[in-house]
């Protein structure tokens, strides 16, 4: 029998997808700035916003969680090469996941610990940019993960809250991989 759809803690790749197009009419959009604030605290950014640190200590940035950390190869194209190093010398804690955007990677696995890197930032009075190379695919993710984890909301809840303030494309596994938190998280409730 299949699930009820009315279950908020059920969800599935395409109602997420519907939540992500349908304040563009339908369409997948690319954001119209380099980065944006998604919640108090937390913005989500591309590569060129990352690798300028004079703009990051404008805006007021204390941590920096790299989605995409590593170097490009000919294997693939989308990584954003800074460690720890590169932001010492301005005073800017740092984690970073060498994590692909490819249907095949699992971001899930480094939920939690990036959970735990922003919320540190955020106790600390801080101001966290999440990002990768274009800001709309795992950098997205993994701060709507942190609203799952942290914030106690559902995945649609957390995909409307980053939404309205940032076009976003997390891929189809992803997504998938956001609905299978959702379903764990629910479970945990429950009991």
């Amino acid at each position: 029998m299949p699930q009820k759809r009315s279950n908020p803690h059920f969800c599935t790749t395409q109602d997420l997808s519907n939540l992500i197009i349908g304040p563009s009419g339908g369409m997948y959009v690319l954001p119209h700035e380099p980065w944006n604030e998604v919640y108090p605290g937390i913005l989500i950014g591309d590569k060129h916003t990352a690798l300028c640190t004079h703009t990051l200590k404008d805006i007021g940035i204390t941590h920096v969680l790299n989605a995409a950390q590593g170097n490009d190869s000919n294997y693939y194209k989308g990584f954003v090469n800074t460690n720890s190093t590169y932001y010492n010398s301005v005073g800017i804690a740092y984690k970073g996941f060498p994590a692909a955007d490819l249907l095949s990677f699992d971001l899930s696995q480094y939920f939690a610990e990036a959970a735990n890197f922003i919320e540190i930032a955020l106790q600390n009075k801080g101001k966290v940019l999440v990002h990768c190379y274009q800001g709309i695919s795992r950098s997205a993710t993994l701060v709507i993960a942190y609203l799952m984890l942290k914030c106690g909301m559902t995945a649609q809840e957390a995909i409307k809250t980053v939404r309205s303030k940032r076009e976003i494309i997390p891929n189809n596994s992803f997504l998938r991989q956001l609905c299978d938190l959702n379903q764990r998280l629910a479970a945990q409730r429950t009991y």
